[in-house]
């Protein structure tokens, strides 16, 4: 009588991870996007998120910057945000050998997400002069979400052999990726507004 294979041990942890980073950073979005509709309504309104001349999501919205594609940015975010939240739905229920196909190309939509809230991080200190709360919000998820699945997805063994012993090497050290990446935009913050911390 042949033994019965083993359960393979569903990814609750990254299933939850992608739950909560997804759900925040559209509940973000989200609030840009309300934000949006009031300045349309209300040209001359001061928003909840105009705290002062640094922390001013207005500047950053009326910014050709905040209408790359020629909408606003945050719709951007309402949409992709749903994939996250549902691959995390998927990962709960079960879903984990899916096609490496699948896994890839859901890693290069998170990469993009994270080259384009880089893009805009770079605009808004530099360029803007000014910093959105909720934008900063949907960085602080798409940072993390990126780094942490890349390497858990290396991990798995989506990237070939090389990557995956990579992978496996780098995923008790994940948190350390996100962290620098948060340090590297506070530093510039500070080093750009000087003034930011005394200004409340």
């Amino acid at each position: 009588m042949s033994t019965p294979a083993p359960a393979v041990r569903r990814p609750i942890a990254m299933g939850v991870f992608l739950l909560i980073t997804g759900a925040v950073g559209l509940y973000g979005a989200f609030r840009l996007v309300i934000d949006e509709f009031e300045k349309y309504a209300h040209p001359q309104a001061v928003l909840s998120c105009d705290v002062n001349p640094f922390i001013n999501c207005s500047d950053v919205m009326a910014s050709w910057q905040g209408h790359l594609l020629g909408f606003p940015n945050p719709l951007l975010g309402v949409m992709g945000f749903v994939a996250p939240i549902a691959v995390a739905v998927m990962l709960l229920a079960g879903f984990r050998n899916g096609s490496r196909w699948f896994w890839i190309a859901f890693n290069a939509g998170v990469f993009l997400a994270w080259v384009f809230v880089t893009w805009l991080f770079t605009q808004t200190v530099w360029f803007i002069g000014a910093l959105c709360p909720w934008c900063m919000l949907v960085w602080s998820m798409t940072i993390p979400m990126f780094w942490v699945f890349t390497i858990w997805n290396a991990a798995q063994g989506r990237f070939g052999v090389g990557a995956q012993r990579l992978g496996r090497t780098l995923l008790p050290f994940c948190w350390a990726f996100p962290l620098a990446n948060y340090l590297f935009i506070a530093v510039s913050i500070l080093i750009v507004f000087p003034r930011v911390l005394s200004s409340f």
